[in-house]
């Protein structure tokens, strides 16, 4: 079965189990930023409510994404599973050795609140150029950084280090895919912090086997979770976390809230505090 149809499959559980509640259901209240597991259309139609928690888990997801862009690029995960495993001996000049962040092109794909998060973050660590792509050009948030809005492709071929950040729409749907990785660099690193269906996992395993790219580190994947015998975790230039952006406990604990709050108010009929406008 291919990602995106075990992310169908998914969807239709939901869809089916959400179907079950559509005669007296008024209010929806999901703790997160993303609904792309809501049947939206459905929910529109019917009037009915939703409550979700963007803005609170921004600085969470951002440190995780540099945290996971640091221990690809250095190779953390590998040289710890060589330390227990006895692969530690005498130094080697080469031994282990990785990519840093100074003086490196820095692409961002999708330069929204965790996207600027994550610049800002990176920023410090003397990162020469930031680029951006995405639906709109985005002075407003650039401007910070000193980003430049390029095309996709140009973003992929000048890039040492590429994030994904932005949503998932039908146009961003496995937009990170052969021809994408094909123009980036040997050298580079990409980092997805975003959901998994941006990539196509086979394309990034095909890239990342055969030395098309360096390394990648993902915190998101299709299927959620990802069977211990997919390809993608055979390999040691791939680090694979399991979703946990926004899991610190102070984000967690007020996302939860949010969500409570979101949905009281609206069995009440009265505004959200985050409500999604559909």
């Amino acid at each position: 079965m291919r990602p995106e149809e075990d992310r169908n499959v998914t969807l239709n559980v939901i869809e089916r189990r959400t179907r079950s509640l559509w005669p007296g259901l008024k209010v929806i209240s999901t703790m997160s930023v993303g609904f792309d597991h809501l049947a939206l259309d459905e929910i529109k139609k019917r009037g009915i409510r939703v409550g979700y928690t963007p803005d609170v888990l921004t600085d969470a997801t951002a440190e995780l994404s540099v945290a996971l862009l640091l221990a690809t690029c250095r190779r953390l995960p590998e040289a710890v599973e060589q330390v227990k495993k006895g692969g530690w001996t005498t130094w080697k000049p080469l031994w282990m050795c990785g990519y840093g962040l100074s003086d490196s092109t820095v692409g961002i794909i999708g330069l929204g609140r965790i996207g600027q998060a994550v610049a800002r973050r990176l920023k410090p660590f003397g990162v020469k150029k930031f680029l951006y792509a995405g639906s709109r050009p985005k002075p407003e948030n650039a401007a910070e950084f000193g980003a430049e809005f390029v095309p996709l492709t140009r973003l992929a071929e000048e890039s040492d280090f590429v994030v994904v950040t932005c949503a998932l729409t039908p146009t961003t749907q496995g937009m990170c895919n052969k021809d994408f990785f094909s123009r980036m660099k040997k050298t580079a690193v990409f980092i997805n912090t975003s959901r998994g269906a941006v990539v196509n996992q086979q394309d990034l395993y095909d890239a990342l086997a055969q030395g098309q790219i360096a390394a990648a580190g993902l915190d998101v994947t299709t299927p959620e979770p990802l069977p211990t015998d997919h390809p993608l975790l055979s390999l040691r230039n791939c680090v694979i976390l399991p979703h946990i952006g926004s899991a610190t406990h102070a984000t967690r604990s007020t996302m939860a809230v949010l969500a409570a709050d979101n949905l009281l108010a609206g069995l009440r009929g009265d505004p959200m505090p985050s409500e999604l406008l559909l």
